[in-house]
């Protein structure tokens, strides 16, 4: 499983560290995430610099793709340089955003018609393009899905996990990132704010299977 973190400059470091980090908890042949950027290096919203693990259009050929956010998002997102090479297959992939990083996505053309996680302070500039806003941490449809909070990270590792593995590779990866002794608590919340869009999307996989 090839993961493709994107992360551009002015990125928020919890984002793409912590869902990464999620990721990598898990141990299976081939799965790895991956800090993926325009540039050999990018620098984050505070200053820190960060080699690039793979080329941005490493996005292409990655199993599942989480576009991170910062203060630089909503340029990205009208750089034609930079979103030309980010090619994306929604039928193939499993997609994500996680806060600003909701302008990329919708850049894409990945959200018409669906509504959309983002945080407080994109979610006017979202909302300008039409596209409505939930006032929830996680959603997706199929395989689009989108978090607001930089802590709702966890909901995009959980979610892509959970996805591809199945729900006790996703407990065995949060185990070792949830605070001590409040581990059922944490690791209950993120399942709760999934499963319902796992047991969906398993519900669309069938139906159109049932009418090839």
């Amino acid at each position: 499983m090839k993961i493709a973190v994107c992360t551009f400059d002015g990125f928020n470091e919890i984002d793409s560290f912590v869902a990464a980090y999620i990721l990598n908890r898990v141990h299976s042949d081939g799965w790895k995430a991956e800090i993926t950027a325009p540039s050999q290096t990018v620098t984050s919203m505070n200053g820190v610099v960060m080699s690039a693990q793979k080329p941005l259009e490493f996005v292409s050929e990655a199993d599942a793709v989480i576009i991170g956010s910062g203060r630089l998002t909503q340029q990205v997102a009208r750089d034609e340089s930079i979103m030309s090479r980010i090619r994306v297959d929604p039928e193939r992939q499993l997609i994500a955003s996680q806060c600003s990083g909701a302008l990329i996505l919708a850049g894409l053309g990945l959200v018409e018609g669906m509504p959309i996680c983002t945080d407080l302070k994109t979610r006017p500039m979202i909302e300008a393009d039409g596209v409505r806003v939930l006032d929830t941490p996680f959603h997706a449809e199929g395989n689009i899905a989108s978090a607001g909070g930089c802590l709702a990270g966890q909901y995009l590792a959980t979610w892509i996990i959970w996805r591809s593995l199945g729900r006790e590779a996703a407990v065995d990866a949060l185990s070792y990132v949830v605070p001590v002794g409040q581990q059922d608590e944490y690791i209950s919340r993120a399942l709760e704010t999934v499963s319902p869009f796992i047991s969906s999307a398993r519900e669309e996989k069938a139906a159109a299977f049932q009418y090839r």
